[in-house]
């Protein structure tokens, strides 16, 4: 059996993954695609950036993701009672005919994507189908519950790898020769192209293919939590045994792994750097965050390092007190995971000398932008930990073993953009 490059399958079930009757928004009705759509909610969280999607469209989708009603319960009401006006207005309608969607992604420094978004059957962790790599927040994996029964939707599809370069690539890429269903370009300089897999014989092709492999979460890990959540509510068979999924298969289409940053609100630098001394070697930089990047990534050759950044400067950590590991990290993990960056910060930084919760929203942000998490570290008096990104094999390696990685360590990309097909459950 070919497994994708992780480990052999617990089950002789695969990928399972089902054509649906898309969502999609009616280019009639809305300003222009790129207007509407947005990054997934948990890129979104600056209150700046919902704005900003707000304002680019009064259909954008993050209206869906991210309802701004105050109180949790509101939220929920308000997002389906968006969705149920927008599909009764016609913003969104649904495709004729179920079918697989191919989904195309470029920039312009030559970055290609490619893969098929569909339903996939919600398996169990015992089963070895689909692999996580990371830890989730159940406050997190709440909220997107109490969203998906409100709404009776998947809202955007989780990013799933796999590595196939088989029949199904070979689909791809002959669909992606003929007409699209849409194109557009958003802000970020993205183009994106999808197109209907509807053919009995291309589909069949297909499934046949990913029933033979297994798939990496690369992003998505609290949606894919909550899918299971989910559909253990319901009886079986129903709609809620499959979620929304973005399948790449990266022997073809190989993805970028980058570093997700820390923002420590209450921590001003000088006393960060305070509670290290003695614990890791200290070296102030004065250089632009580039080549401040640049430094980091050549500690990280060496062993564990971290950018401090928020007071006007940078400060490598590296060279941490080996007793200070030693006491601090469980023994009892792979050594892959206990020499993992996000495993010392973790378990090291921020629970033993910073002495701060990591899944506490007023202490802690997680934040893919470099340049963002400086700047507010700067503008608020906290303190950013730039992260070195994990590289892929390390984090293949980690789930094949069944080890998880702490929260928020990677970020895959690009990531799918939010809106341009949704699935709706029915009732």
């Amino acid at each position: 059996m070919n497994t994708a490059g992780h480990s052999e399958a617990k089950a002789h079930r695969g990928l399972e993954l089902t054509p649906f009757r898309g969502l999609r928004y009616d280019p009639e009705r809305v300003g222009s695609l790129a207007s509407v759509t947005s990054p997934p909610y948990d890129v979104v969280v600056r209150p700046d950036g919902v704005h900003h999607l707000q304002s680019a469209d009064p259909h954008n989708i993050v209206r869906l993701i991210l309802p701004e009603a105050g109180t949790p319960s509101a939220r929920t009401a308000q997002a389906a009672e968006t969705l149920r006006r927008w599909l009764a207005e016609g913003i969104l309608t649904m495709d004729p005919e179920p079918g697989l969607y191919v989904y195309e992604q470029r920039d312009g420094d030559g970055m290609l994507q490619r893969g098929v978004i569909g339903a996939l059957r919600i398996s169990e962790p015992a089963e070895g189908v689909v692999l996580p790599h990371e830890d989730v927040m159940p406050p997190v994996v709440a909220d997107r519950a109490d969203l998906m029964r409100a709404t009776r939707a998947n809202l955007e599809p989780l990013l799933l790898t796999y590595r196939g370069n088989g029949t199904t690539a070979e689909v791809v890429e002959r669909t992606a020769e003929r007409p699209p269903l849409l194109s557009t370009t958003t802000e970020d300089g993205f183009h994106h192209r999808l197109w209907s897999l509807t053919d009995p014989a291309e589909l069949t092709l297909v499934q046949n293919d990913l029933s033979r492999h297994q798939a990496l979460i690369a992003d998505g890990h609290h949606r894919w939590a909550t899918y299971r959540l989910l559909r253990a509510e319901q009886p079986s068979p129903s709609p809620w045994d499959y979620g929304l999924v973005l399948l790449v298969d990266t022997a073809r289409y190989p993805l970028r792994v980058r570093a997700i940053h820390r923002l420590l609100h209450g921590l001003p630098v000088a006393d960060a750097l305070a509670a290290v001394e003695g614990l890791f070697r200290v070296r102030r930089l004065d250089a632009p965050l580039a080549e401040a990047l640049d430094v980091l990534a050549d500690a990280t050759c060496t062993g564990n390092a971290f950018l401090l950044a928020g007071d006007g400067a940078f400060h490598l950590l590296d060279h941490p007190d080996p007793d200070l590991l030693a006491r601090t990290i469980p023994a009892d993990r792979p050594a892959a995971w206990r020499s993992l960056d996000a495993t010392v910060l973790h378990a090291t930084l921020l629970e033993h000398v910073w002495h701060i919760p990591e899944d506490s929203p007023a202490d802690i942000a997680y934040i893919h932008d470099t340049a963002a998490t400086v700047a507010k570290a700067e503008r608020d008096g906290g303190t950013a930990v730039l992260m070195h990104p994990v590289r892929e094999e390390v984090v293949r390696d980690l789930a094949r073993q069944g080890v998880t990685m702490p929260r928020k360590s990677t970020s895959f990309g690009p990531k799918p953009a939010t809106g341009l097909v949704l699935r709706a459950l029915g009732t």
